[in-house]
């Protein structure tokens, strides 16, 4: 399952707490929308194909599948306040629970 679909499906519940969500990738712009389009996200998908504000949220980095290292994005997501501070991060998302625990998170 991919994690927006909870988030999607959680989407309500994220407004009626007045909480705005945002994908990031370093997919291109048209690669996001066509995804966006496809999942029927209600949020925005960022793109960030440079990836300066993935490597700037340490969202970026080895990884290592089937014995293979290699350099990817890692599945974060950050619960930032309405001042633009990080008030939690989270670093082992699973993907089931994960909409779930940020509205328990959300205040």
């Amino acid at each position: 399952m991919i994690e927006g679909q909870k988030l999607r499906d959680e989407f309500q519940n994220f407004q009626d707490k007045n909480t705005v969500i945002l994908g990031m990738s370093a997919d291109s712009v048209k690669a996001q929308k066509n995804f966006c389009d496809k999942q029927s996200f209600p949020f925005q998908l960022l793109s960030d194909p440079d990836k300066s504000t993935i490597q700037a949220y340490k969202a970026w980095g080895k990884k290592k599948m089937y014995g293979r290292e290699y350099e990817g994005i890692f599945r974060y997501s950050y619960l930032i306040d309405e001042k633009g501070m990080i008030e939690k991060a989270y670093e082992k998302v699973k993907v089931k629970e994960h909409a779930q625990e940020v509205l328990a998170d959300i205040n």
